[in-house]
């Protein structure tokens, strides 16, 4: 059959089944991610129409579950997501994708079928395709389309023309009308030619309606409601984005011409992930500011033909310049690699920073170095960034171990001693739930790695399928969990009968294993997560006891340095060349302390030392850890040198690593607090006054200093005189939050009110040109003096 229409109808839920299904992806999303992240979520309209477009799409079906947990949470709004039909037949996910109100999309590429024999462009006109040993008259009609070979990029064209069996007529040059993917085609063409190949092998797609999808994606706008679509299409694996289709396009301004009154809001959506493949990896939804549909691109869209072609083309330019805002997209992944350490030496040590600043600072600095590549000294400074990471993987070290990793006599010993026995503690109390649980492990490792190279093998687009990966771990394990669970429950049971336990323990054994097994599981994963956060601070303290690994431990730490100011150096070169605000709006952390937490320590979270949340809590750290803090000094009081890594001559506060820092991004670790944005006044700043040694800022007190000081530099240039980590603002300009909003600083003044009792025949006689500060304070006034003279009366 070679048309296809949208069969499977689309299904609003009632608000409980939504919020019952929601109920349950929150829970399994918050075991298989460490922490997620809501950026700019104020930017979420809280009425009417909206389209959410995310990007990129890296996590399948995980993707759209997080978008709509973070707008159900943050303003209790429904999402309806488009979904691929052909997901919609898959049993498990057309049952969840029902309860969650998708709309089925019938994608052409799904339904591709190999064409019988092969195809080539016509040398003299690039919209004529010719066969050899086709069959186009049997195989095509118009508007079907024709799919070419990934070794050129899976061109596809409408077929408007079917002239023989050897010859049709496609609608456009297969790459656009620009021309390139022309001469791309011919190229190859020729080389296929020269090997002694016809020509190239094609698919045949059907060509789609989608009338009934359209319809409802307005009815759902036309009643205020949320649509979310990912307009690259399907998942991918790729650093940059795909091509947007320009199905939100037509979805936008379809629906505000097919009704006037409908005023659609589309809000673009940045998912960044870190490791989003990974089991207890991290994630940020970061919304930006939603934007509003040109009229004049109604208009256009109205008279049809090309120029609505026209303003579908416009409409999606503005869209990609909006995920611009709130994605990271770098040409190839050795560039994201770069830019990602550029950031980490740009971090002083000891700063913490929240997800939310480690993705803005991935943004801008991949703008920059993409703006400025070509410049010699950021060509010398890529090249020394990367011999430092190889020399960092040579010795198994990571950045964030790299300023403290120092031997320290017999102290670097007893805490490499200690952590081995809380290493094995934790590993013992981890150990029966990671067996229990095992099979689930390798059982969901073995099918999504087969399922990744089935979606690798059957796509055009992906690197490595990675983007699956994820989505069938979860499923596979939601699948195994319930049989393996009843399968103890029976083993547990016959156990039970064989040693002829009491009756009641007969009938109470399974049921208490099916229910004890989840916390157990719970249990192991919080306790394996702190065994593999010490584990990965073994490396350094490991190194640290060899004699001959010291020159390069100083080595190492001195070409740090040396890149961090270097580093520092070019963004204060060519940061204002490519801001014109980039002295207001900078970045900066403080280096020696972070902001307090916005977060509640509680049974698995604590205050860390620097009064940020850590992911470990209380019942898992005490009481090692606080003989960890005290004997080998993590804390506040360890004034001096103390810790193994700083040795004894320093005189800043001791802050080794600790365990609770963790995953394969050092960075991303406890920092727990929102972006803060500090205001004020020139005349606090610099320690002017006073010169005791509290003026001095503790950043000026570490051994980065010199960092700071150039970090400063800039804003003294400019004339803002505020210390790291502050932003100047004056006095008739409101001062800015990092998401963009106006904070308030210094005492609200408290407008004067009238005391109680006063009467009305008062209030009337006031002159009515009497401020009303002066008649308020004047009516206080006599009040008092009449309750006193009545209480000397008295």
């Amino acid at each position: 059959m070679n048309e296809q229409s949208n069969d499977l109808v689309a299904s609003t839920s009632p608000d409980l089944v939504y919020e019952t299904a929601l109920l349950f992806w929150k829970t399994v999303t918050n075991i298989f991610f460490r922490e997620i992240r809501p950026r700019g979520a104020f930017n979420i309209p809280r009425d009417g129409p909206v389209i959410f477009v995310a990007a990129p799409h890296h996590n399948q079906f995980l993707d759209p579950l997080l978008l709509a947990i973070q707008v159900y949470r943050e303003r209790r709004r429904k999402v309806q997501f488009l979904i691929a039909a052909k997901s919609m037949k898959r049993k498990a996910v057309g049952f969840f994708a029902s309860m969650m109100s998708s709309i089925p999309v019938v994608r052409a590429a799904d339904d591709a079928k190999p064409g019988i024999g092969k195809v080539r462009i016509s040398d003299e006109d690039p919209c004529l395709v010719i066969g050899e040993g086709t069959a186009f008259l049997k195989e095509f009609t118009p508007k079907m389309q024709i799919m070419l070979p990934k070794s050129v990029s899976s061109a596809v064209a409408e077929v408007v023309e079917v002239i023989s069996d050897t010859q049709l007529r496609i609608k456009k040059e297969f790459g656009g009308e620009s021309g390139k993917g022309t001469i791309r085609i011919r190229e190859k063409q020729k080389e296929l030619q020269a090997d002694g190949q016809a020509g190239f092998d094609f698919k045949k797609l059907p060509h789609v309606d989608q009338a009934k999808m359209y319809h409802h994606v307005y009815e759902c706008l036309k009643n205020g409601g949320c649509i979310g679509i990912f307009p690259e299409g399907g998942s991918h694996d790729r650093t940059d984005l795909l091509p947007l289709k320009a199905g939100v396009s037509l979805m936008a301004l379809g629906a505000m011409v097919d009704n006037p009154n409908v005023k659609v809001k589309i809000v673009p959506v940045g998912l960044s992930y870190f490791h989003p493949h990974r089991f207890r990896s991290r994630a940020v939804v970061e919304f930006g500011s939603a934007l509003d549909v040109p009229p004049e691109l109604i208009e256009e869209f109205k008279l049809g033909g090309t120029q609505k072609r026209d303003a579908v083309g416009k409409l999606l330019d503005l869209i990609y310049d909006g995920l611009k805002t709130v994605t990271i997209r770098a040409p190839d992944y050795e560039t994201l690699m770069l830019t990602q350490a550029a950031r980490r030496l740009y971090k002083t040590p000891s700063q913490h920073l929240t997800l939310g600043q480690v993705v803005e600072l991935n943004k801008r600095f991949l703008e920059g170095y993409l703006h400025f590549k070509d410049e010699p000294k950021l060509q010398r400074l890529r090249s020394d960034v990367l011999k430092y990471n190889r020399l960092l993987r040579d010795l198994g070290l990571r950045d964030h171990q790299v300023p403290k990793a120092q031997p320290a006599s017999w102290k670097s010993l007893g805490l490499l001693a200690y952590r081995l026995l809380l290493l094995f503690v934790w590993a013992i109390l981890a150990l029966p739930g990671l067996i229990l649980n095992g099979p689930i492990f390798l059982t969901a490792s073995v099918i999504s790695r087969k399922k990744a190279k089935e979606a690798l093998a059957g796509s055009e687009v992906k690197v490595a399928g990675r983007d699956v990966l994820a989505t069938w771990k979860i499923l596979v394990s939601l699948g195994a969990v319930p049989v393996l669970y009843a399968f103890y429950a029976f083993l547990a049971t016959v156990v039970a009968f064989k040693t002829d336990a009491p009756t009641e323990w007969k009938i109470l054994t399974p049921f208490v294993v099916i229910f004890s097994l989840p916390f157990i599981a719970y249990a192991a994963l919080k306790f394996g997560e702190a065994g593999m956060d010490v584990l990965k601070s073994l490396r350094p303290l490991i190194v640290a006891q060899f004699p001959g690994q010291s020159r390069m431990l100083d080595k190492v730490r001195e070409m740090r340095s040396r890149l961090s100011n270097e580093l520092a150096e070019a963004i204060n070169e060519f940061g204002p060349q490519l801001y014109e605000d980039f002295n207001e709006f900078r970045i900066l952390v403080p280096s020696a302390s972070a902001p307090p937490s916005s977060g509640s320590p509680g049974l698995w979270r604590r205050k860390s030392s620097t009064g940020a949340v850590d992911a470990q809590g209380n019942l898992l750290v005490h009481p090692m850890t606080w003989l960890d803090e005290r004997l080998f000094g993590w804390t506040k009081s360890a004034s001096r040198g103390t810790s193994a890594w700083a040795g004894t001559g320093s005189n800043e506060i001791s802050r080794a690593a600790t365990p609770d820092l963790s995953d394969e991004d050092e960075d991303d670790g406890p920092g727990d607090y929102d972006n803060l944005l500090g205001v004020l006044a020139s005349t606090h700043v610099g320690g002017g006054g006073g010169g005791g040694t509290h003026s001095r800022a503790r950043t000026a007190r570490s051994s980065y200093a010199d960092l700071q000081k150039l970090r400063r530099a800039s804003n003294a240039a400019a004339g803002v005189g505020v210390p790291t980590g502050m932003t100047m603002t004056t006095a008739t300009e409101p001062a800015l939050d990092g998401d963009g909003l106006h904070m308030r600083h210094g005492a609200r003044v408290r407008k004067a009110s009238l005391t109680d009792g006063v009467p009305v025949e008062r209030i009337k006689v006031l002159d009515q040109e009497e401020l009303f500060e002066e008649a308020t304070r004047e009516i206080n006034q006599e009040i008092s003096e009449r309750k006193a003279s009545e209480d000397r009366e008295g």
